[in-house]
């Protein structure tokens, strides 16, 4: 379930979308490894949903692993707004 407001992360396949995952739960934030929503492109399938509070913690710390993600949306009502990644 993707809330009003959440952010999704997509990335470009599996291996990344997982090791970003393990990376942000070994430091235990609140992400979860969701499908992607049908909605947005995805070329692995498997997106990472967190909120506006954590967002700047796990951005960081996917650049700091090397593992931004392909695309960053914003939840709005019915519609998945873009926005820019750090560093893009």
């Amino acid at each position: 379930m993707i809330n009003d407001g959440d952010y999704v992360a997509v990335f470009n396949n599996v291996h990344r979308v997982m090791k970003a995952e393990k990376i942000l739960k070994e430091k235990r934030l609140n992400i979860l490894l969701i499908p992607a929503p049908r909605a947005l492109k995805s070329d692995c399938g498997l997106a990472i949903r967190y909120c506006l509070a954590d967002r700047p913690v796990i951005e960081a710390l996917l650049g700091e692993a090397g593992l931004l993600p392909e695309e960053i949306y914003r939840k709005q009502g019915e519609e998945f707004i873009r926005i820019d990644a750090p560093g893009a």
